[in-house]
């Protein structure tokens, strides 16, 4: 299953508020602005790639690409 822009979203708001984060915080760390944040946590279709990868990396997070039908091994720290 390909993982949706809302899905990475849900993920990014879920990872933020684990971290006890708000999002002018998350924001600040990763370099991006208050509105982007939002807006990927809502899933819209136009966020950037790149400053995606910086709230992902702030959050400790990677994006993984792969060959469709191949699953990711899982690495648990």
């Amino acid at each position: 299953m390909q993982p949706s822009l809302h899905t990475i979203g849900q993920a990014v708001r879920t990872a933020r508020k684990a971290m006890g984060l708000t999002q002018p915080a998350l924001a600040a760390a990763a370099g991006v602005g208050l509105r982007f944040l939002v807006e990927l946590e809502r899933g819209k279709p136009t966020v950037r790639l790149d400053r995606m990868l910086l709230v992902l990396d702030a959050l400790g997070l990677e994006l993984q690409v792969v060959p469709r039908g191949r699953s990711v091994p899982r690495s648990d720290p």
